[in-house]
């Protein structure tokens, strides 16, 4: 196994290796082996931990028990606690009072984990590996909101052990009676944890389940609850007394809401010297009910009673999670993942072992293969229907930046690729529910789908760019007829760019070039012709000629293909310094302005926002500066097979530039007043930089000194693409490197929250 993909010591700190499905949410495996991030009710949980849940061995040896503990490393510092308790310690649910193992070694290959734990006072070796079905092409598989779990252990002594493997579990059920059932069906073992909550429309409304397979099962489904430290105090005794735990079930009817609920389930494998066992355990959940809580809509029922109307509003902003369209309840979804466990298994280890034995360099492995996991993390919904939604990225418990924002899952190439009917859904949704009138298409959907657009302004690169990734689909699944259900919103999304009915007026004479007001990704707008967002234009026009081609609308290949010659003609003229590609603007210039000064951004007249009185210029433009994404819309082309729309030579140019300009082995002598990605000694590639002799804006373009990961990789990959394998590879490395498990989570690339969809650029790599 290659070592770049392995962390002990203080690289387990940071690690929480998200498992769960595609939509359904997850659990995180922490690099010392504890549970934690429990986001599986439909929303992030950054930070959280869910009682006393872990896995736990005790080995008995003639009747006796020679040794017991958790199965957790030493847990990392700090130990003053944390927000909420600082000064007490750590918190009591990290069991770090609790026996344990000294070190472990945590092995990521996602979507697959293993800790291999040490200690030589354990008599034998212990560890714990965990996966979720990823199977390319297969998403209903991969959406399973299970987390499977294979502890192993060895018996490394010279006599016969028993080895009782336990796996405990919260009952955290929001709203009502919590109370946990045993089942059984032959050697399958299952608790089922539920509430006497039982409204199944409300979001509230869930259970869990967990299982084990295994000969000799033993059980509770209570823990001992009294005050104090009792019903931890309480488990540990029974667990470590000789024999199998004896069941403990309360009385429901002397419960409160809210009391712990804490189960148990154990295992028993008695294994002779040198002899190797194991136990599976998955972990289900089923929360079947989704809603905005972000961003609900309103509606005024005068009709009803307070009470009435605020719960009619709940579920008209309310939907099914797929996986709950699919499957009754949680017991039928740990059943299925138990049955189907060997098959399940073996396919996601077939893309597993072919990601891993390829010839990539392991930084660029990395950073595929870490990315994937955004598509099981709380950014990503999937609908009712099966349809794929997703947030820019993770606040700490509510989805960030909402609606598949266009311009930011433009970058995101892993979902294409390995799920492409995902993908082609989220198009579905965009041209069915996102696209008005006139052909604007805000960039932000709505939920649920088929309430009214956003109010705000189309932005050109995310409007445009879906175009290309039309292109890009169609070419993927070669299904004619799906594109030409799509093809006249498809045409009229294009064909804004120079409608009269276009406010912003990005090209109204037909030039191939965006002049007028360009709202983009840095949230922000441009004026006046770049290479960036013509770019793109440039690619879409592209795109739309051979789309055009597929459908036979021949008028509209022909005018698109006339309109691209005047815009690449354009920018090779005038758009390219002889070092980068650049915006073509006078900064001084207020009139640039006059034509948008009926509107508002920001609460503010648009003049007043983009003017610098003292300066005397345009804020928020990149001018003369070296843009990270300054051939983006070339990027897209060399993936999606559309050639060039920029002169190769200049492109290779322009590449070199930002690997000399924005490039920077140290961030230590650099000011960034923006959002801090890489500091001190951290190598990273920023969003924009003006080399010596360029004039700089006084405010130059929002997030300019940052280094955001989704570009750093289109840049870098597209490095690679053009030839500069090595300068491409740097500025991979040093995104990855900032991830190294000790500093930042490898498995959580941010931007504005964590998870964030634009590191999906990553699988360009491959």
């Amino acid at each position: 196994m290659m070592e770049r993909f392995k962390y002990s010591g203080a690289k387990l700190k940071e690690i929480s290796f998200p498992l769960g499905g595609i939509g359904s949410g997850c659990v995180g495996l922490a690099g010392t082996g504890r549970l934690v991030d429990w986001e599986i009710c439909n929303r992030p949980n950054k930070n959280s931990l869910n009682g006393f849940t872990h896995f736990a061995v005790k080995v008995e040896e003639g009747g006796r028990v020679v040794d017991a503990r958790v199965l957790n490393s030493d847990l990392p510092s700090p130990y003053t606690g944390g927000e909420s308790n600082y000064g007490f310690g750590p918190s009591r649910f990290l069991l770090a009072g609790a026996p344990h193992f000294r070190d472990a070694v945590f092995t990521g290959t996602y979507p697959v984990a293993r800790i291999d734990f040490s200690d030589d006072t354990f008599p034998g070796q212990a560890a714990l590996e965990a996966f979720n079905p990823m199977i390319p092409l297969d998403a209903d598989a991969s959406s399973l909101p299970v987390a499977c779990f294979t502890v192993h252990l060895t018996n490394t002594t010279g006599r016969a052990l028993d080895y009782v493997l336990a796996f405990s579990v919260n009952n955290f059920l929001p709203k009502g009676k919590r109370f946990n059932t045993h089942l059984q069906s032959g050697p399958l073992h299952l608790v089922r944890q539920q509430s006497t909550w039982a409204d199944p429309d409300d979001p509230d409304f869930g259970e869990l389940v967990f299982s084990v397979r295994g000969e000799r099962v033993s059980w509770q489904e209570d823990w001992y609850r009294c005050s104090w430290f009792d019903s931890l105090a309480t488990f540990w005794r029974d667990f470590t007394a000789p024999g199998d735990l004896k069941n403990r079930r309360g009385d429901l009817a002397l419960r409160q809401e809210k009391d712990e609920a804490m189960a148990t389930l154990t295992t028993r494998l008695t294994l002779k010297p040198g002899e190797s066992g194991q136990a599976r355990f998955v972990l289900a959940w089923y929360f079947p009910n989704a809603t905005n809580y972000w961003n609900p809509e309103k509606q005024d029922r005068p009709d009803l009673p307070p009470e009435e109307a605020a719960r009619s509003q709940l579920l008209r902003n309310t939907w099914k999670n797929y996986y709950a369209v699919l499957y009754p309840d949680g017991l039928e979804i740990n059943l299925h993942m138990q049955e189907n466990w060997d098959r399940l298994e073996e396919e996601t280890r077939r893309f597993v072992d072919s990601l891993y034995s390829s010839s990539l360099p392991e930084a660029a492995l990395e950073a595929v293969t870490a990315n994937m996991s955004l598509l099981r993390s709380p950014t990503c919904l999937r609908l009712a229907d099966g349809s794929f939604y997703g947030f820019e990225g993770c606040h700490a418990h509510a989805g960030c930046c909402e609606g598949s924002c266009t311009h930011v899952w433009n970058y995101a190439y892993a979902l294409p690729f390995l799920y492409p009917a995902l993908e082609r859904s989220m198009r579905e949704l965009d041209y069915r529910h996102n696209l008005r009138p006139t052909g604007e298409m805000p960039f932000r959907l709505q939920l649920p789908p088929g309430r009214a657009p956003s109010a705000f302004r189309a932005c050109a690169d995310g409007q445009l760019g879906g175009v290309v990734k039309v292109f890009r689909d169609h070419a993927i699944c070669g299904d004619t007829a799906w594109l030409k259900r799509l093809w006249p919103a498809v045409k009229r999304s294009l064909e804004y760019a120079w409608s009269p009915d276009n406010p912003d007026r990005w090209d109204p004479d037909r030039q191939g070039v965006l002049t007028g007001r360009q709202h983009h990704t840095l949230d922000m707008e441009l004026f006046g012709p770049n290479a960036w967002l013509t770019g793109i234009y440039l690619a879409a026009l592209q795109a739309g000629i051979r789309l055009a081609e597929a459908v036979g609308d021949k008028e509209a290949a022909k005018e698109y293909r006339e309109i691209l010659s005047r815009g690449r003609a354009f920018a090779d003229k005038n758009l390219f310094n002889g070092d980068y590609f650049i915006q073509k603007i006078d900064l001084s210039d207020r009139t640039l302005l006059d034509a948008f000064s009926h509107d508002t951004l920001i609460g503010k007249d648009s003049r007043d926002v983009y003017w610098h009185e003292e300066a005397g210029e345009l804020k928020y433009q990149i001018g003369e500066g070296c843009a990270i994404d300054q051939v983006l819309g070339q990027w897209h082309c060399d993936l999606t097979g559309l050639g060039d729309v920029f002169d190769p030579e200049k492109v290779r140019s322009a590449l070199k530039a930002i690997y000399r300009y924005n490039y920077r082995s140290s961030f230590r002598e650099l000011f960034n007043p923006c959002r801090i990605y890489c500091l001190n000694d951290e190598a990273g590639t920023m969003i924009c930089a003006w080399p010596e002799g360029r004039h700089k804006p006084a405010v130059p373009a929002p997030y300019s000194e940052e280094t955001m990961h989704g570009f750093e990789y289109q840049a870098g990959s597209h490095m690679i693409l053009r030839g500069l394998e090595e300068e491409g590879l740097q500025v991979v490395q040093a995104v990855r490197d900032r991830y190294d498990g000790e500093k930042r989570n490898p498995w959580n690339e941010f931007e504005c929250g964590s998870n964030y969809a634009r590191s999906m650029a990553s699988f360009a790599l491959l």
